[in-house]
């Protein structure tokens, strides 16, 4: 037996952990043993702690809660685990995970508590710098997310606010971005009181890199003459501009836009013009979707493009006009890939021939309607999963 106590006092005394034991029979659960691992913790020799309670560790900093749930644990004579800001004998300053074990004899009453005590400050420095690391973090990521939420809505504020009243002529418009910035973009509006201008265009990739180029093009297809893409100052002086033809439109972004193997952006454009008083629709597609032409009483037709690649991937592409002559109750939808591309969970995409279909199912309805029927038939094809891409519709009807 006293080897054994020689050797339970030998490993207490050669733990790292401070180990106390206070007797529960008396008031104020004084102190009755201590380690020498107590002694290295706290700086408090053997001596120093005979007979008091081990709130002398306590002080200004020390957490009231933690302190409340340990006398809870004490008064109902059960286990517990703190974690405390303690303070050692020379002021300093150190977390400690104390635990508490209730001793009973063999009646089962409470006679005395053993407190085992680990030094975690390393510990808890880790966990605040990286708590402190976590909150640069969120507040990062909350400043990036007001400055995505800032700049979509600068981008919608670049879409068609209200559209043009042209008599004889309906227009409407979808756009559904996948993500807070788009690489699609749209817009439709009088380029003189002769001719109006519609374009629809989608930005390879997404993301910022995508949604800046997308801001930028909106800029340069605007009506403002003096910063526009659309028109060519006549070069007499007078201050006068030209309305420029599709295809110069496009061969003129294509030099402003070269392909840089640093940045391979590109971007698909369809791009017309609505002569007003014959009706003409003089258009230019770059790497786009075919227009889809449904003309009053007769099936839906996919319109003429020509074979030029995207803007920004080859220097000098040729660019062919192609012309429709719209009559009353003529249709014509120009649309990103994102719908023709909308999957379903088999991994089909909706189509163009879907696409076609629907249009022709609402060709009765009105003109928004039935672009917002032939959106929300895309949208039930890939439900219900949301778009993966960004989705545009543009549409014009003679009236």
């Amino acid at each position: 037996m006293k080897a054994q106590l020689e050797l339970r006092d030998r490993a207490l005394s050669a733990t790292a952990e401070g180990v106390v034991i206070a007797d529960g029979r008396l008031p104020d659960n004084p102190i009755i043993y201590a380690n020498a691992g107590f002694e290295r913790l706290t700086g408090y020799s053997v001596e120093d702690v005979m007979g008091r309670n081990c709130r002398f560790l306590q002080g200004p900093d020390t957490d009231v809660d933690s302190l409340a749930r340990l006398r809870s644990a004490i008064h109902r004579k059960q286990e517990c685990t703190v974690q405390l800001l303690n303070y050692r004998k020379d002021g300093s300053t150190f977390w400690n995970r104390l635990s508490i074990t209730p001793i009973r004899d063999a009646a089962g009453e409470v006679t005395h508590y053993i407190g085992v005590q680990s030094d975690i400050t390393e510990q808890k420095r880790t966990e605040e710098a990286l708590q402190a690391a976590n909150q640069k973090l969120e507040a990062a990521a909350e400043r990036l997310k007001q400055d995505l939420e800032a700049a979509a809505a600068l981008q919608r504020a670049l879409l068609p606010e209200a559209l043009p009243q042209v008599p004889g002529v309906n227009l409407a418009w979808a756009f559904r971005p996948c993500q807070e910035l788009a690489g699609d973009t749209l817009n439709v509006f009088l380029l003189d009181d002769r001719r109006l201008a519609l374009y629809i265009l989608d930005v390879s990739g997404h993301g910022v890199a995508s949604s800046l180029l997308s801001f930028t093009l909106s800029h340069l297809l605007s009506p403002i003459r003096e910063k526009s893409a659309l028109y060519q100052a006549a070069g007499d002086g007078s201050g006068t501009y030209h309305v420029l033809p599709p295809a110069d439109v496009v061969a003129r972004l294509n030099k402003q836009f070269p392909f840089n193997p640093d940045l391979p952006q590109y971007f698909t454009i369809a791009y017309g013009i609505l002569e007003l008083e014959t009706r003409k629709l003089r258009y230019v597609s770059a790497g786009h979707f075919n227009p889809v032409y449904v003309p009053a009483g007769e099936p839906p037709q996919i319109a003429a493009v020509g074979s030029a690649p995207p803007v920004g991937l080859f220097p000098n592409p040729r660019y062919e006009e192609q012309a429709l002559e719209l009559k009353p109750g003529d249709r014509v939808y120009l649309s990103t890939d994102g719908v023709i591309e909308a999957e379903n969970s088999d991994g089909q995409e909706f189509g163009l021939a879907r696409l076609v279909d629907a249009l022709d199912r609402y060709r009765n309805s009105s003109l928004a309607e039935g672009l917002a029927s032939a959106m929300a038939s895309a949208q039930q094809w890939c439900a219900p999963s949301a778009f993966a891409d960004d989705v545009s519709m543009l549409a014009l009807e003679i009236g």
